[in-house]
């Protein structure tokens, strides 16, 4: 299950927001390696590292890194416990693993933000883009912000792809165009912690003061193949919570004409069963103008069984695709930039656009 090794840090090669990246050697060479200093501690040249390189060595998504464990002869000190501070609460996230964080839950006891979150009931209309994988993230930032530059966003991380929020470069290149951050269930780090997706939604509307959120998981996802085995279904999940909320849910549906699996071309089959199946809640799904007419008739023919369920919305492109290239942080999915899959990016941006004209 875990796959160990000992190796010893030769340089710090860059560092972002919670995370320092790594070169080490080990027995079995030299590696690259991810620790995230709130977890372990600062790294520093020399110090010994216990790692997992299990789904390094697997080949697995998690960014081409080994994970650093423990500096083990150089712990860090304990937190400060006050009660106050980020450390001072008592919600446990990474349960029960070696590595679970103790953290202020936004709505525990001990918060500055108790009272407004004992009342806060209703997302008051606000309009909430979902999304099934985290690329989408600053696309959808670019949509709404096209029309709307002043409006605040904010966006909330699920726990079905990394649990760190600090594993996110993206999310570090996006930090000063965010209202800020709210991790839910499992996952942490972000400006506030959440245990639920209503909370962290509620957190979001009423602490940070957002116009407009956009849920989707963290960088990285479990997927299987199969219709039901991939993380980001739970979207579809997201969507019943907005509607419970007194939210506006507005899904941002995965297209493509660049993905070399058939189950992803037109409409992926991922959004097909999140919003086909698993909404219950009825959402907005935009669909962007200018597509290229064969992709166009694909995505068609897969939304026409949602129009009874969803509305199906056509959102004018004019002066998205500029937005896109004035991205603060590169674009990319699965490997591939603006360019090798526009349409992917597109439909991401038109639910942004869509969500910004819900605003009054």
């Amino acid at each position: 299950m875990v796959r160990w090794r000992s190796g010893t840090v030769q340089a710090v090669r860059r560092s972002w927001h919670g995370a320092v990246e790594l070169d080490v050697t080990t027995g079995d060479g030299p590696l690259r390696a991810l620790a995230y200093p709130e977890l372990v501690g600062v790294p520093e040249p020399g110090d010994r590292v216990l790692l997992n390189v299990g789904a390094l060595v697997m080949g697995l998504g998690t960014g081409g890194y080994a994970l650093v464990v423990a500096l083990p002869d150089r712990l860090p000190a304990d937190p400060a416990d006050d009660g106050t501070s980020r450390d001072g609460g008592h919600l446990v996230k990474a349960r029960y693993t070696p590595l679970q964080a103790i953290l202020l839950g936004v709505d525990e006891e001990a918060s500055p933000h108790r009272a407004v979150m004992e009342s806060a009931e209703s997302l008051d209309g606000m309009p909430v883009v979902t999304a099934d994988l985290h690329s989408a993230l600053p696309a959808i930032l670019a949509g709404i912000r096209d029309g709307r530059p002043g409006v605040r966003v904010a966006y909330l991380m699920t726990d079905g792809g990394a649990l760190p929020a600090w594993f996110s470069r993206t999310l570090d290149g996006l930090r000063d165009h965010l209202a800020g951050t709210v991790t839910t269930g499992q996952a942490f780090g972000g400006d506030l912690e959440a245990s639920t997706v209503h909370t962290g939604l509620l957190a979001a509307r009423h602490v940070l003061g957002a116009d407009v959120t956009i849920v989707a998981q963290g960088p990285g996802n479990l997927g299987t193949g199969t219709p039901w085995g991939f993380s980001g279904v739970a979207l579809g999940e997201a969507v019943n919570a907005v509607a419970v909320l007194g939210g506006r849910p507005v899904g941002s549906l995965r297209i493509s004409d660049a993905d070399g699996r058939d189950r992803h071309r037109g409409v992926s089959h991922h959004s097909l069963t999140a919003y086909g199946k698993v909404a219950l809640a009825r959402a907005d799904l935009p669909v962007p103008d200018g597509l290229e007419p064969r992709l166009a008739a694909a995505v068609d023919a897969a939304l026409a069984p949602l129009a009874a369920r969803h509305r199906i919305v056509r959102v004018a492109t004019d002066g998205l695709d500029r937005a896109l290239r004035d991205s603060p942080v590169p674009l990319s999915t699965m490997g591939r930039k603006l360019d090798q899959d526009h349409g992917y990016f597109l439909a991401a941006a038109a639910a942004g656009r869509h969500a910004a004209t819900l605003l009054t």
